[in-house]
């Protein structure tokens, strides 16, 4: 299915999703169920050009479960319950991570439905303005159908707020929101509860995402 592909840019995409600080053991620190993702999306929409969904959210309960724990997390926004450790099993997820963003794009669509998500590639060693454009497109897509994008990240980025996020082994985040016209993302990261969301400038995370891939 990945063909030949760059599958050495995407694969070992967690490895030890280094740089990540577990703190502590997992954790739900978000909204309760709601029968209807869009229903959330009109509730969290606060302006113009800005949407949110909600998140039940878990943390990672260790150094490599940042697949499982994207993918779970991007799941709770459906409604759709499935825990860490199953989805790990499911995508072959071991103390290297899990291997490759299109094992993300399959766990997703069998919960979510055949070919609801798709891999995106961003190859080079940063993204160019299509590659940009594309994402913010496919993020506000996918969000203003309530759905979660899940990105494939290596590397430094700083977020809106300053903070710095280094996964110098490559690491998986939500993205579960927009604002200013999809020229912002909200991340959902399961690295670290303290920092369990944050927003990113669109440029910054297609910089992150570069040489790696995301599903949406």
């Amino acid at each position: 299915m990945t063909g030949p592909i760059r599958k050495a840019a995407l694969t070992a995409a967690g490895a030890v999703c280094a740089g990540g600080m577990i703190a502590g053991p997992v954790g739900a620190l978000a909204a309760p169920p709601s029968a209807n993702p869009l229903g959330a999306v009109a509730e969290r929409g606060h302006g113009k050009g800005e949407r949110q969904l909600k998140v039940r959210y878990e943390a990672q309960p260790n150094f490599y479960y940042c697949g499982p724990a994207a993918v779970r997390n991007t799941l709770s926004i459906l409604n759709k319950e499935v825990s860490q450790d199953d989805l790990a099993r499911e995508m072959g997820t071991t103390e290297r991570g899990t291997d490759s963003a299109y094992l993300i794009t399959e766990a997703l669509n069998r919960k979510a439905g055949k070919d609801v998500y798709r891999t995106v590639e961003i190859p080079g060693q940063s993204a160019d303005r299509a590659e940009t454009d594309r994402l913010r497109e496919d993020v506000v897509r996918a969000i203003d159908h309530g759905r979660g994008v899940v990105a494939n990240v290596v590397g430094t980025a700083t977020d809106l707020g300053g903070g710095s996020h280094t996964f110098d082994g490559g690491h998986y985040i939500a993205v579960t929101g927009y604002r200013d016209g999809g020229d912002q993302m909200k991340i959902a990261d399961s690295a670290d509860a303290a920092r369990s969301e944050y927003w990113i400038s669109t440029d910054a995370l297609a910089d992150w995402i570069a040489s790696r891939g995301y599903s949406a």
